[in-house]
């Protein structure tokens, strides 16, 4: 393979999964819009996420069935980049409501992040299975079948899937160019 197409690769990857990301992440926020009293989503300073995570982790430690502050735990986890707390709290989560596919997914991107890639598809499959028109969860199990688990069919049935659905937006675009790059080289997106 030249090292353009190598290079285009690369650069290609990186921009979906940021685009990936950012999508996701903004998405899920909306979801859970404060914890409690009325903590403010994204309010970004290291400092705002150390007071949302102590302020999370009182709320859980006295009310432990509450939903909305273990998702924000776990999301303000994800943002800050801790992975096995992030996988745990929302395991909290879905201990409480084990069909949220937003759930679901996150935990699924922090599986990934950490290695467990079949338990990241397991993720992405059963939100699927409970809302087949979740498209961030297809959007990731085309993402770890083909970079990590170098399954380019199942890739590919994944994002077709998700085209079908949507086919226009920016991320659609992305998922277009992860296709042809995947079709190119069939051993998987790097």
């Amino acid at each position: 393979m030249k090292k353009e197409n190598i290079l285009l690769v690369v650069v290609a990857l990186i921009v979906g999964l940021l685009g990936g990301y950012l999508v996701f992440s903004i998405s899920s926020k909306k979801e859970t819009p404060s914890v409690g009293g009325g903590l403010p989503v994204g309010a970004g300073s290291p400092t705002d996420y150390q007071q949302r995570i102590a302020e999370a982790e009182k709320i859980v430690a006295s009310e432990p069935k509450n939903l909305q502050a273990w998702i924000q735990l776990g999301n303000d986890y994800f943002d800050t980049g801790q992975p096995q707390k992030a996988i745990n709290a929302y395991g909290k989560a879905l201990e409480l409501d084990p069909n949220n596919p937003n759930v679901l997914t996150d935990q699924g991107v922090m599986f990934k992040n950490i290695g467990w890639y079949d338990k990241a598809a397991a993720n992405f499959e059963k939100a699927q299975q409970i809302d087949p028109k979740h498209l961030q969860s297809l959007y990731n199990l085309g993402v770890v079948y083909a970079t990590d688990m170098k399954q380019p069919d199942k890739a590919l049935k994944a994002w077709n899937r998700y085209l079908e659905m949507d086919s226009t937006s920016p991320t659609a675009q992305q998922i277009k160019g992860m296709i042809d790059q995947l079709k190119a080289n069939p051993q998987g997106v790097k």
